[in-house]
């Protein structure tokens, strides 16, 4: 499994693709609304009225109409555009979603990976310790070697067993981790990649997820406030009504059609609280984009420092644990023939060991810093 292929899984099964659905079928429907003919749903008006309970003269109306709420001038162009904001905004919800589920996805991996690596190492350590421990119990045995030293040689044993336990329990729980995420257990290919060769290119800001939703949460809040002012009271209400009276019993009914206009007044107990929630929308969404923007500088600075160092910090530790691997190798042949004593051989090994760990961790640091570094371009794997 390519890491590619991990993401893809992981947002199948992400809440943030819930979302982002959501927000799209919003979208949808504030763009259905605003391509209506009417302001608002059609509503229907009956009224009935009779003396019957009174003096029962057999007076009665009855009265039918429809009423048919209107768009105000610009009202509706305004409208859609908002509503064209939505959806906009609602497609650049779902890219930095993605974007931000893949930084999951890429840290979770190299985690992995660093868990397996670190485990792979303790566990040779270990059995090499087993070794030394054979090897030492034989010796005692023969008489070359005191109980003391048989005694040092299983001690280091159940230590290196103790951490080798300690690295397992972090391997299964990076395992559960990238379970949870992806929904199965296949292990990502991951692997470090020469620090030249990987892009450091940023991305424009109307291409960079975060920055395009955070641009388009602006305009949205812009179409928002158009369409507050352009509706500075409730629609109007044109109705048809049909009436049909009766004076009383054995006289003639009476019948008639009426058009009606309603026009709301606009005041400002209406329209200033409407105008203050946009003013502030827009407020807060501009001072948003812009220190995100400053994060995303500051965020692309760090991370592509934070390479570097890892890179060189990956050829110390790999230097240094090629010099302890080789003296605990000639530490180890100087025990074999005699001219080293045990706790020496225990401490190269053990220097040894550590600095084997250290390496497999900082293999995966550089191989994070890298994945940290796409994440900030704004790359999908």
């Amino acid at each position: 499994m390519t890491i590619s292929q991990a993401f893809e899984a992981a947002w199948l099964r992400a809440v943030q693709a819930r979302e982002s659905d959501a927000q799209g079928r919003r979208a949808r429907a504030e763009q259905a609304a605003a391509a209506s003919l009417w302001a608002a749903p059609p509503a229907v008006e009956l009224n009935h009225l009779n003396d019957r309970l009174h003096s029962n003269a057999g007076r009665r109306e009855t009265e039918v109409g429809l009423v048919w709420p209107l768009w105000l001038p610009g009202q509706r162009d305004a409208r859609a555009a908002a509503a064209d904001a939505e959806s906009k905004l609602a497609d650049a919800g779902t890219q930095a979603a993605r974007l931000r589920v893949a930084g999951q996805v890429r840290e979770a991996a190299w985690k992995l990976s660093a868990a397996e690596a670190e485990a792979v190492a303790v566990a040779a350590q270990a059995r090499y310790l087993k070794g030394i421990a054979d090897d030492v119990q034989r010796r005692v045995q023969a008489g070359d070697l005191a109980r003391a030293d048989a005694l040092a040689a299983r001690a280091e044993l159940l230590e290196a067993g103790s951490v080798q336990s300690d690295a397992e329990q972090r391997l299964q729980a990076a395992r559960a981790q990238w379970r949870t995420l992806i929904g199965f257990e296949a292990v990502p290919k991951v692997q470090v990649l020469p620090t030249a060769s990987v892009s450091t290119a940023a991305l424009p800001a109307e291409e960079h997820p975060e920055l395009r939703l955070a641009a388009q949460s602006v305009e949205r809040a812009r179409k928002r406030l158009d369409a507050v002012n352009l509706s500075r009271r409730d629609p109007p209400e044109l109705s048809v009504k049909y009436r049909e009276e009766s004076p009383g019993y054995r006289e003639a009914a009476q019948r008639g059609i009426g058009i009606g206009l309603r026009i709301p007044f606009g005041t400002d107990s209406r329209n200033a609280p409407l105008q203050a929630a946009a003013i502030g929308e827009l407020d807060v969404a501009e001072a948003t984009e812009q220190r995100l923007r400053e994060r995303h500088d500051a965020d692309l600075a760090l991370t592509r420092s934070a390479l570097q160092s890892a890179a060189q910090q990956l050829d110390a530790t790999r230097d240094r644990a090629g010099l302890l691997r080789e003296r605990a190798r000639l530490v180890d042949a100087s025990f074999k023939a005699g001219e080293t004593s045990l706790p020496d051989l225990l401490r190269a090994a053990n220097a040894a060991a550590q600095a084997d760990a250290a390496l497999a961790r900082q293999q995966a640091a550089l191989g994070l810093a890298h994945a940290q570094l796409q994440q900030a371009l704004g790359l999908l794997p």
